[in-house]
């Protein structure tokens, strides 16, 4: 399978303090990734990488083939407009309407006029069922809707990869459920590669195409959803099975982790 971005040797330093530790990994063309791991594992750290918020200390992004993390600025924008992101608290901007909102990359980055710049606005909403909430305003909505409205943003550009910061944070199971609906039919649709920050176990198991686990600033595993459920490396079956720290070694798993075996 095609690699659509490929992390190579990746090391990052928050100060003195190292985050992610010679991370490789790789996440396949057209295919849904989801990187999951514990709250402070890295995982976030990583997606800002991917989209070029943070540089690396050392290693290399590729993406489409091309290192982002030796690009200059102005190389790094080309870059970004194939990309999409839907952050943690969809960061809609409170004084626009959601119509705007939706507008507000497609007139910051093309010359379209307005007439054209309304009907991609009016699809992109019908696309995430919020036709019709156009004249609304961020505080007008549910969470679940500011998250498709910035879902809509995040696809007003057609991008070729799409990001999202733990979708499901701070939403009922019900609307969190269709939200991975969506992120599915998105995949289906538009053969979009995708990248979910995620902890929730409901849509680990119900979106991912490939997994990458982060533990401790290191990728423990990436593989598919089958080989995760098979692994016996005890931090992973803690993070499958919910169960607490202190209860998650045994004294032979901790000298499995220790010596590598």
């Amino acid at each position: 399978m095609e690699n659509a971005i490929e992390v190579i040797r990746l090391e990052s330093h928050y100060g003195d303090r190292e985050v992610l530790k010679d991370v490789t990994v790789a996440m396949p063309q057209g295919k849904i990734t989801t990187i999951v791991g514990k709250s402070g594992s890295g995982k976030s750290t990583l997606l800002k990488h991917l989209i070029g918020l943070l540089k690396p200390t050392q290693g290399e992004i590729l993406i489409s083939g091309k290192d982002i993390a030796v690009l200059r600025e102005e190389e790094l924008d080309e870059v970004r407009k194939k990309m999409g992101v839907l952050f943690q608290g969809a960061a809609l901007l409170n004084s626009l309407s959601v119509s705007d909102n939706v507008a507000l990359p497609i007139r910051e980055h093309t010359r379209l006029n307005e007439s054209t710049i309304h009907i991609m606005v009016h699809m992109k909403l019908d696309l995430v069922g919020l036709s019709g909430f156009e004249n609304f305003y961020p505080s007008q909505l549910s969470g679940g809707m500011r998250k498709r409205a910035g879902l809509a943003r995040a696809m007003a550009l057609d991008p070729e990869f799409l990001f999202f910061d733990e979708p499901s944070s701070g939403l009922d199971p019900v609307t969190a459920a269709g939200l991975d609906k969506l992120i599915l039919k998105l995949r289906d649709v538009f053969k979009i590669t995708i990248v979910v920050v995620t902890h929730e176990l409901p849509s680990l198991f119900m979106i991912s195409d490939h997994v990458i686990m982060i533990d401790s600033g290191e990728a423990i595993f990436s593989g598919t959803l089958d080989e995760l459920k098979k692994a016996d490396d005890p931090r992973i079956k803690m993070f499958l099975e919910r169960r607490p720290e202190e209860e998650a070694y045994s004294p032979d798993d901790y000298l499995r982790v220790i010596t590598g075996d």
